[in-house]
């Protein structure tokens, strides 16, 4: 094992091969390539197979990163997929769009001592590619058939790997989503140049095989309560995530062209899709020729900025409070979104917007980092004297998400809620017995990665409700609580 692994000395980490940026702002297809199998197994070579895995335990869901990386170098491809997917429902999705440099990457042991991480997510991606091109990858099938049923709302990361996860124990599983197409955020939050959605809708196929009944166009509230819901199934879970967009308190908000992050890319998405949309059509959810400030530093706010020059935007802003190093969003998004063309106005926030009945400038403030707060981070302050102006005639709030009025939304007025809207469980269970929560609707927005974490985990709690076992404790690392 030690002569084909340690090779990080005189090999360099390597990615995909990424196409130029003067090319992929033409379209919307994915910008990096698969790694091809020499390369694959020559970067899985790279790993030192340190005795205490950080890289494992950096992943939310603890994959076994090491082993299969080790497999990969000595050609054992299918037994490499095999161990990638029993700890993830949606390795090539993770693959894909993990910020990895935060995560396994960030804390591989040869990152930290400046010799470049493993490549872990390229690899992850190329294993699955490999088995779905080999047959490898097939549909559940449970050894028994139980009787009983789960509803599950929503059918993004956190529903779609619970609904697998069951199906494995033989629970019947129905998913509701108010969406038409099955993948929730995978499908209209995140644009195709990171997740082509035929790689979406390749996992919602094996879903209906392996007998996940699908309710589309489906709100509950609308539709049905939640009473009704949990009248019609054993189990109910709760994996909506948060939609709602995080709100600018700042004057000339109400101006036409100031518009929500999520309606921007949902919009962007639809269209990419095939999708006829009004508001593309009539200039109001379109970049095209348009000078586009882009306000907040996440994931959320590089994926608009991208989305804008493809779109054929005039010139395309990032406005963002802290500095480079301070952004909560990956550090390669940001790279790649510079190759693109975007501009960033580091340390700077916005006072407000101008225009009369349509935005046509952003008024900006420069900011200092102060002192730390409770959490850790600076806190911005504002550089007296030092207001500035940018010219905008579309202006995308990325500043985050916050969770809707479930009980209100649902019908149902004693489903708790913590005091910003997050759902309130106990060992993932809600406060009305049977219905169990997981993902962004318990922890608030975060990472993909994350919301299948919480998914497993909460298929494992309604396994043992069902059998009306005692909830397990909490292990691993799982999230049973925000």
């Amino acid at each position: 094992m030690a002569e084909k692994m340690l090779k990080f000395v005189g090999l360099s980490r390597q990615f995909g091969d990424k196409r130029p940026a003067a090319e992929r702002r033409q379209d919307f297809r994915e910008i990096q390539a698969d790694l091809a199998n020499s390369n694959a197994a020559r970067q899985s070579s790279r790993c030192s197979q340190c005795g205490v895995p950080f890289c494992q335990t950096g992943c939310p869901l603890h994959n076994h990163i090491p082993d299969w990386l080790a497999l990969a170098t000595e050609g054992r491809l299918e037994e490499a997929w095999q161990l990638s997917s029993q700890t993830n429902n949606f390795p090539e999705i993770c693959g894909r769009i993990c910020p990895q440099d935060r995560l396994c990457e960030g804390a591989c042991v040869l990152e930290v001592s400046s010799h470049g991480g493993v490549t872990i997510g390229a690899v992850e991606r190329f294993l699955t590619e490999t088995a779905f091109a080999n047959g490898w990858v097939q549909a559940v099938r449970p050894a028994v058939e139980q009787a009983k049923s789960v509803g599950i709302i929503g059918a993004g990361p956190a529903g779609l790997a619970a609904a697998e996860e069951l199906r494995k124990l033989g629970w019947q599983v129905a998913v509701y989503d108010r969406h038409d197409r099955v993948g929730g955020l995978l499908v209209y939050g995140i644009p195709s140049f990171k997740l082509e959605k035929p790689v979406v809708e390749r996992r919602a196929a094996l879903l209906r095989e392996a007998g996940v009944v699908f309710h589309l166009n489906f709100a509950v509230g609308r539709d049905a309560t939640l009473a009704e819901l949990r009248a019609r199934h054993d189990a109910i879970l709760i994996a909506t995530g948060v939609y709602k967009g995080r709100a600018l308190r700042v004057p000339g908000v109400e101006l036409a062209g100031v518009v929500p992050a999520l309606d921007f890319l949902t919009t962007a998405n639809r269209v990419t899709l095939g999708d006829t949309v009004a508001e593309f059509a009539s200039g109001a959810l379109n970049a095209a020729g348009r000078n586009v400030v882009v306000i907040g530093g996440g994931d959320t706010a590089m994926d608009c900025v991208r989305t804008a020059v493809r779109q054929g935007a005039a010139r395309v802003t990032c406005l963002y409070r802290r500095d480079r190093q301070n952004m909560p969003g990956s550090a390669r998004e940001v790279q790649y979104a510079e190759e693109e063309g975007v501009q960033f106005e580091w340390l700077a926030a916005p006072l407000g917007f101008a225009g009369d009945t349509r935005v046509t400038a952003v008024h900006a403030q420069r900011m200092r980092l102060g002192t730390a707060d409770a959490s850790g981070r600076q806190v911005p302050v504002e550089v007296a004297d030092s207001a500035f102006t940018l010219p905008a005639d579309l202006v995308v709030n990325a500043l985050g998400f916050e969770p809707e009025d479930l009980p209100q939304l649902f019908g149902e007025p004693a489903l708790q809620v913590e005091r910003h809207g997050t759902l309130r469980v106990e060992r993932l269970q809600t406060s009305l017995p049977g219905v169990f929560a997981a993902g962004d609707i318990v922890r608030g927005a975060s990472l993909v990665v994350w919301a299948i974490a919480d998914g497993r985990a909460a298929a494992a709690q309604i396994d043992g409700f069902l059998h009306n076992r005692k909830p397990a404790s909490p292990s691993g690392g799982f999230a049973f609580s925000p």
